[in-house]
């Protein structure tokens, strides 16, 4: 498990887990300090994939299904051990709603609550639309990469730096862009979903996850643009509300 996680802090006596997992590109870390800053009853789990990190000499994957096959694979003891919850941004937030699509039907269970941040639903008609970043020029992806904030300029500047970071960010833009299911006829899951995303971002169909779920539905929307989520103040909100909602499932649970 410790090849797929990283977790900065154990704790044993947590009632709940919060699994994360990364944007396009993205690493375990912002995630892991996660589990620093909320209380003793939560233990954060951020999903390390292969091709960065300690993972650096593993080859990218190529599609969806072996992004869950392996976490299925290493955490579903896990899983099945405490009430967890789900956080994805971005692509995170597809391959957690791929995650969980294949836990309720392979296994029949589902998080207490998932948490979706920074993109439409994929079976809605905005994102199919989307372009294919992935097949961008090196010189158009950086343009897009400055547009889209979150990456400090002075790594978008550097080419050393550039080349040791797009190869993961376009692999993991492949296997999304790539990754495709049908909007379901009945909701598969019963447990209440939040949606997150940056007011300055470009429009995502957020109402469209509302077909997932016959739990509560919630869109929340924080100032600034797709990378809202590193900004200070906007994260304390996350992880208040975050640890909030927990708490209360908690309570349900037991």
């Amino acid at each position: 498990m410790d090849k797929v996680i990283t977790c900065f802090k154990r704790k044993p006596e947590a009632v709940s887990r919060l699994i994360c997992f990364p944007w396009a590109g993205g690493g375990s870390i912002h995630y892991a300090r996660w589990g620093n800053v909320l209380n003793s009853s939560i233990e954060v789990f951020a999903v390390k994939l292969p091709g960065r990190e300690s993972r650096a000499k593993e080859a990218f994957f190529q599609n969806m299904q072996q992004v869950v096959d392996e976490i299925i694979t290493a955490l579903l003891p896990t899983m099945k051990e405490k009430p967890f919850a789900l956080f994805g941004h971005s692509f995170g937030a597809l391959t957690s709603f791929a995650l969980v699509d294949a836990l309720k039907k392979l296994h029949n269970i589902e998080p207490v609550h998932i948490f979706l941040s920074g993109a439409s639903a994929p079976y809605s008609e905005m994102r199919l639309k989307y372009p294919k970043r992935s097949e961008l020029s090196d010189e158009d992806f950086l343009q897009w990469m400055t547009s889209i904030g979150g990456t400090p300029p002075e790594l978008l500047s550097n080419p050393e730096v550039m080349k040791l970071f797009l190869p993961a960010l376009k692999a993991d833009l492949r296997v999304v862009e790539s990754y495709r299911c049908t909007r379901p006829e009945q909701p598969p899951l019963s447990c209440p979903i939040t949606c997150f995303d940056g007011k300055d971002d470009i429009p995502h169909d957020l109402q469209a996850w509302k077909d997932i779920t016959t739990g509560d539905f919630t869109v929340k929307m924080l100032d600034g643009s797709h990378f809202y989520l590193k900004e200070a103040t906007n994260e304390k909100i996350l992880l208040d509300y975050i640890t909030k909602q927990l708490e209360t499932a908690e309570l349900d649970y037991f």
